[in-house]
């Protein structure tokens, strides 16, 4: 399970992109650790799946999607990380106070969970990141997501004390708290 790659996602794989991200929503976590669901990420057309692939390809300046790729080119894992600019607002509608990357879209396949594949793919988005010039990296996690939450320990993050509810534009995820777990440069 040590025979992987990781990579930036090139924009004419969208469909590599929609593949597995419609397998993440079945995981069995994904009620708490997307805020979608499949039967809405399935009904999108083609063409959203290419805009988000070339919005994080090769060349992206405000995100940057990575994939860990085993022997033979199958997908075992992704992380995306968003720029958010300092003086804007999140999709939490918490106040951006410096430009930070924003981790989203974390997933590795069970048989690949708990190694270096976790490791690498957050590895390569941080470094990313700090390439392209922000302060800290931070994503969000359900409270009660407590996998995740040792994952992304392991990896460096940790609770920053900010909390952030679920607002009402998001259906059934509505109410959920997430808890912001930041790396700060250093």
């Amino acid at each position: 399970m040590n025979d992987f790659v990781v990579r930036g996602i090139r924009a004419e794989e969208w469909g590599l992109v929609k593949a597995l991200r419609l397998e993440a929503l079945k995981d069995s976590a994904a009620a708490i650790a997307f805020l979608e669901t499949y039967e809405h990420a399935v009904a999108l057309p083609d063409s959203f799946w290419q805009e988000r692939a070339l919005g994080s390809g090769e060349g992206a300046g405000g995100a940057r999607q990575f994939v860990a790729e085993a022997a033979g080119g199958e997908w075992v894992g992704s992380v995306t990380v968003l720029v958010e600019e300092a003086g804007s607002v999140d999709w939490a509608g918490l106040p951006v106070e410096r430009r930070q990357g924003h981790v989203v879209g974390v997933y590795v396949r069970p048989e690949w969970r708990g190694g270096a594949v976790t490791r690498e793919l957050f590895e390569a988005g941080v470094e990313w990141a700090w390439g392209v010039g922000v302060e800290r990296v931070r994503l969000l996690v359900h409270e009660e997501n407590l996998r995740a939450q040792q994952a992304y320990r392991k990896v460096g993050f940790a609770p920053s004390g900010i909390a952030a509810p679920v607002g009402d534009g998001f259906g059934d995820f509505s109410g959920q708290v997430e808890i912001e777990f930041v790396r700060e440069r250093g």
